[in-house]
């Protein structure tokens, strides 16, 4: 078997090097936008379950008024205890509903941590090359 020589010099090693860094920094860069993009669709989707859970619970804030109200109109037990039960119901829904929304967007986290890994193994991989 031959050896092959690489006779390629100093100066188109750097060059390579310099091209693949720089494909490596643009790959990085296109896998952080694909992180935070999910990350801030998830935000959004969490955001959206806590504002239908609010306006639920204002929903039920408007029917216990109006049960409070028939019931001194009223004075009668039948028309605003209806109304109390089912603004109660509303507002334990809305309450849930928006109890879920929170947690979904404590639970997301928006910094790319998997870019900010591969970028520090990179970094790492660089180094030892360049030894």
């Amino acid at each position: 078997m031959e050896a092959r020589e690489d006779s390629r010099g100093i100066g188109d090693l750097l060059g390579d090097l310099g091209r693949q860094v720089s494909t490596l920094v643009r790959k990085e860069i296109d896998l952080a936008r694909v992180e935070v993009t999910s990350s801030v669709g998830r935000m959004s989707r969490g955001a959206a379950m806590a504002g239908a859970g609010g306006a639920l619970l204002y929903a039920g804030f408007v029917v216990l008024l109006l049960a409070v109200v028939l019931g001194l109109i009223q004075a009668g037990l039948d028309a605003w205890l209806a109304a109390l039960i089912v603004a109660v119901v509303v507002m334990v829904i809305g309450g849930v509903v928006t109890s879920m929304g929170v947690k979904q967007m404590q639970s997301t986290e928006l910094a790319p941590k998997q870019t900010a890994e591969t970028v520090r193994e990179n970094v790492e991989f660089v180094k030892e090359q360049m030894k």
